[in-house]
This record gives C-alpha cells, structure tokens and sequence, in this order.
C-alpha cells in the first residue's frame, strides 16, 4: 500500500456488530476505516466515492441485498470484499456462496457472542489485510506483488492432441481456493455427465460455510454433488461427484475413496495435494486433474507428482484466476501439462475424456 493505511468500508446494518468490525480493525495500525454503510444501496454510494481498498460486507442488508451489492461493485467498481456473515441458515450459505461467484474474496463468520469470539478481532484484521492484497482492479500481474518479470509461468509444452496415455480417463480431480466457487461451476458446467465418470472436488472454504456448499453446486450445474462418506468405489457405472468435507482429507485408497483426520497439509484440511498424491498412486493413468485459482501453494506438488505417474494435469492460467498462487506454483514445478484460461479447462478435460473413450 506504499506506506499508506489500508483503507476499510465497513458495510453492516446491525450498529451492534458495525461498532464491533470498526473496533477491531481500529486496533491495526495499518488499517483505517473510511466509511460505514448500513444498506447495499449505501455501500455503493460510499464504494464510489471512497474508493476503499477493501469493503467488510454483511449479506442480509435492507434496501440492497449483500449479494446485490456485490455483482454491482464487482461489474462497475471492483474493490476486494470480505463478506462477514453469519451462517444460520441454508439460504443465507447460499447468498454468501453466490457473493463468492460474483467476485467477492473471502468469508469470515459473524462473532456469535460466546467463547468462540476470543480470538475474532484478530481473524477480522487478518482477513482484512489478506483480501486487501488483492488487486482486482488492476491488471493479474500486479496481483500479490507478481512481477512481470518473473519466471516463465507456463509448463513445458505437451499439448493435447487427443490421445496421452491409453486408458480410458474415469477420474477428475479439481483443487481451487480463494475464487473457486465460481470457477469450480464454470469447469463443472463443461464436465459430461458421463457413465463411469468420477469427478473429486476439494475447496478450501472453513466451517461454518461450507456446509451446503455440495447442495449449491448442484444447482448451479448438471452434476449431483454430494459430500464424500467414505467407501465410495473408485469404479462404478454410474456418473459422480464428490467433493471433500471441510475439515476431512478426501483421498482414493486402494479401490475406494476415504477420508482422513491427518494434519493439515499447508494449513488445510482437506488438502488438494492429499488427493492428487493419493490419486497418482492409485490410478494415475486414468486421471486427470485441474488446479484452480487460489492462495499459496496446496496442490501444486500433488499436481506433479500425478504428471509423473502419467496422469493428464492442467493448471489455471494467470489471467483469468483471483489469485494466481497454487496455479503459479504447480506451473513452475512443471506439474501442469497445460495452463488453460478457465473457460478452456472443462472443455478440454470433456475432449480427453471422449477421446481417451474413442482410443480404448
């Protein structure tokens, strides 16, 4: 922020709860709080006219809806937003999961005013401070400080030309973090509802949010998405998706799909790279996976080391992920066979599948 404060809209109807934000982020000597808006309507005016550098929002707001202030500021104003919400109920998960998609970058739960508040101070302004990092409104190469003349961000080149390997593909596996809400749904949109085909989805997104999450994505594309139990066999006749629990690993052993306690791997729990390892020991030449946009460095090892073991591996490009972190990471490895633009990712994974169907 060249040495500047970072500068905060705080958007909030409760007075209780936006005396609460504004107290904590008061404690930060990097943050300065610039505006308060009681209504969505409001918070654009302010958007507007402040140009914050990131804006606290509440979903359920008179006047306009969170959501709504969301898509606007997104379209016409871009700015950081960390939704702050509570998450009492199925339709407000949903709201705060249609946020995400509009653009929104993080979510943080409303302090519920009990013993699990001790710490919530703290969590607002690292929050705070981490989504202010990113730089929506200026150009992907400028986000979180990359370089544009940094390494060569692409993989060797190993184009698809509609046969790698020689087993018909039967597993997806997508990894994605900060922005993947909407980029699990454009991928998942472009994946055939195929007899035989399991598709794996991990998304770090922490409880309490990521409860329904399973039961949104199967209402914003063809597939039933369901949270994994445990067991479930790796080959089947019927089409499925499954997505980790948030807080349990998802990994395939053996034959079937289990989930683990183990510790986190890179602060998360599930972790991407725990399902690519498990996949490229288990059945790597009939796998392909896709790491997303997203924070720091989860999956792009796993992503590697299913390349090695045969598997078809492909990466978000720069250009179209919110953070281009785990992508950047996996391409430099040389873990992606391909970086696609992520209107391109689905589309080809569809064409390896069909091709590799044809081959077999």
């Amino acid at each position: 922020m060249n040495g500047r404060k970072t500068r905060v809209l705080v958007v909030e109807d409760s007075l209780t709860v936006r005396r609460r934000v504004c107290e904590a982020l008061a404690t930060s000597p990097e943050l300065e709080v610039v505006g308060e808006a009681d209504n969505g309507q409001r918070a654009i005016e302010l958007c507007r006219s402040l140009r914050p550098d990131v804006i606290t929002l509440d979903m359920i707001l008179p006047i306009m809806s969170g959501l709504s202030a969301t898509e606007y500021i997104m379209a016409h104003c871009p700015t950081p937003i960390l939704i702050v919400s509570a998450s009492t109920n199925r339709g407000e998960l949903f709201k705060t999961y249609d946020a995400l998609a509009a653009g929104a970058v993080d979510v943080l739960e409303k302090p519920r005013g009990d013993g699990s508040d001790d710490d919530w101070d703290q969590r607002l302004v690292s929050a705070v401070r981490l989504v202010a990092k990113i730089k929506v409104i200026t150009h992907p190469r400028a986000r979180l400080g990359l370089s544009r003349n940094a390494p060569p961000l692409s993989a060797p080149p190993l184009p698809f030309q509609g046969r790698v390997g020689t087993a018909p593909l039967s597993v997806i596996a997508l990894g994605a973090s900060t922005g993947g809400p909407s980029a699990l749904v454009s991928v998942l949109r472009d994946l055939p509802s195929k007899a035989g085909l399991l598709i794996l989805v991990v998304l770090h997104i922490d409880e309490p949010f990521g409860s329904a999450f399973a039961e949104w994505l199967s209402d914003q594309t063809p597939h039933a998405v369901k949270f994994a139990l445990g067991g479930e066999p790796l080959d089947s006749s019927a089409s499925r998706v499954f997505m980790a629990a948030p807080g349990r690993h998802l990994l395939a052993e053996g034959s079937r799909l289990v989930l683990s306690d183990a510790p986190a791997r890179h602060s998360c729990r599930p972790s991407i790279d725990v399902l690519f390892e498990s996949l490229a020991k288990t059945c790597a030449p009939r796998a392909c996976a896709a790491l997303l946009t997203g924070m720091g460095r989860d999956g792009a090892s796993g992503l590697l080391a299913l390349r090695e073991a045969g598997g078809l591996t492909v990466a978000q490009d720069e250009e179209t992920s919110i953070v281009f972190g785990m992508p950047r990471e996996a391409a430099l490895l040389g873990g992606a066979s391909r970086v696609l633009p992520l209107g391109e990712i689905g589309r080809y994974l569809a064409e390896a599948v069909v091709s590799r169907t044809r081959s077999s």
